[in-house]
C-alpha cells in the first residue's frame, strides 16, 4: 500500500532519519514540532558549534532537509543577518533561523545575539538549552544552575543560571518565549507566533541531555514536565520586552522529584531549599511583571 503524507509535510523533513542525535535528547523533538510549525515555506538554518552541527554528519551527506550554513562558534547571529538580508533581496521568504545551544547563545555568541537584537535583524533564535557545552564533554556554561555538577564543577556549580530570558526582554525585542518539550500545544503556539512575526524573536527550549544531566534517556519529557510544573522553568511570553504572559502556572509538585532523577544534582554544593528560594523570588518577579504589564 502506498502511504499518502499529510498537505503539511515535505518530502524531506527538516531533520532526516538516521542522524546521529543522542536518544533522549530534547533537540530532536525541538527540530521536529519547527518542522511542522512551517508547513509551506522552508526555513535556512544556522547553526553555530554546538550538538545541533554534529546532527548534519559529515559531508556531502546532511542529517538536515533543509539549507543550513555552519557557523564559528560567536557568529550565527551575524551570519543569519546576512542570509535574511538576501533572502529579503532575493523576494524570499524562507525564515531564517539560527539552532544554538547554551554555549553558543548564552556564552560565546552574547556579543553578536546582542547586536542582531538590537538592530531587530529578522532573525528567529532558538536556543536549546541544555544547561551544559554537550558537545566537547559537558564543561559548564553560563546556563548551568547552581548546584549542577559538570566535567569542570565535579563538586556542582557555585553561580546561578543567567536569566537569559531577561536580558533579551532588556532588547525590547517583539517577541521571545520558553518552550517545554512536554507542553506540545504551547510550543506549536509559540513557533506559530514567532514564525508571523517580523523581526528579531527569542525562543528557549530547556532541552534535556541524559549524557549531561545523568538522567533515564526515556524519562526525558517527563523531567521537563516537572520543571514547569514545580516552578523551576516557568513558561512564559514577552512582547516588545515589555508585555509578560505566564502560559502555565506551578501546580505544587515539589521540584525535589525533578532533581533527584538526576545524577548531576549530587555535588556538595547542591543546596534544595535554595533552589525552592531561588523557584519563589523568580514568580514573584514574573507575577509582578504581568501584573504590571499584562499582554492583552
Amino acid at each position: 500500500m502506498t502511504s499518502v503524507m499529510p498537505e503539511t509535510s515535505h518530502p524531506d523533513p527538516l531533520l532526516r532519519p538516521g542522524n546521529t542525535n543522542c536518544a533522549g535528547c530534547g533537540m530532536s523533538i525541538g527540530l521536529q514540532w519547527l518542522d511542522e510549525a512551517m508547513p509551506t515555506e522552508r526555513p535556512y538554518l544556522v547553526i553555530p558549534a554546538c550538538c545541533g552541527i554534529v546532527t548534519a554528519g559529515a559531508f556531502p551527506t546532511s542529517g538536515y532537509g533543509v539549507p543550513t550554513a555552519a557557523s564559528t562558534f560567536a557568529s550565527s547571529p551575524a551570519i543569519a543577518t546576512g542570509v535574511s538580508i538576501v533572502n529579503e533581496m532575493n523576494g524570499e521568504k524562507h525564515p531564517t533561523v539560527c539552532w544554538a545551544g547554551d554555549g553558543g547563545t548564552y556564552d560565546i555568541g552574547m556579543a553578536t545575539i546582542s547586536a542582531a537584537a538590537e538592530r531587530n535583524e529578522d532573525i528567529l533564535y532558538i536556543c536549546y538549552d541544555n544547561e551544559i557545552y554537550g558537545n566537547t564533554g559537558g564543561q559548564r556554561s553560563s546556563a548551568t544552575p547552581a548546584g549542577a555538577v559538570t566535567s569542570t564543577t565535579p563538586g556542582g556549580k557555585v553561580e546561578r543560571k543567567k536569566d537569559m530570558m531577561a536580558i533579551m526582554a532588556a532588547h525590547r525585542i517583539p517577541y521571545a518565549a520558553t518552550l517545554s518539550v512536554a507542553h506540545r500545544d504551547d510550543f506549536l503556539r509559540k513557533l506559530a507566533i514567532a514564525r508571523d512575526t517580523k523581526g528579531f524573536r527569542f525562543l528557549v527550549m530547556l532541552s534535556p541531555c541524559p549524557t549531561g544531566w545523568k538522567s533515564i534517556p526515556e524519562e526525558s519529557v517527563d523531567l521537563i514536565g516537572l520543571a514547569v510544573r514545580s516552578g523551576l522553568f516557568p513558561l512564559y511570553e514577552v512582547f516588545e520586552g515589555e508585555r509578560y504572559r505566564i502560559n502555565v502556572r506551578p501546580d505544587g509538585t515539589d521540584v525535589a522529584e525533578y532533581l533527584d532523577r538526576q545524577r548531576r544534582y549530587s555535588g556538595k554544593n547542591f543546596d534544595t531549599p535554595a533552589v525552592r528560594s531561588q523557584i519563589a523570588a523568580q514568580w514573584r518577579y514574573l507575577e509582578a511583571m504581568e501584573n504590571s504589564f499584562p499582554a492583552t
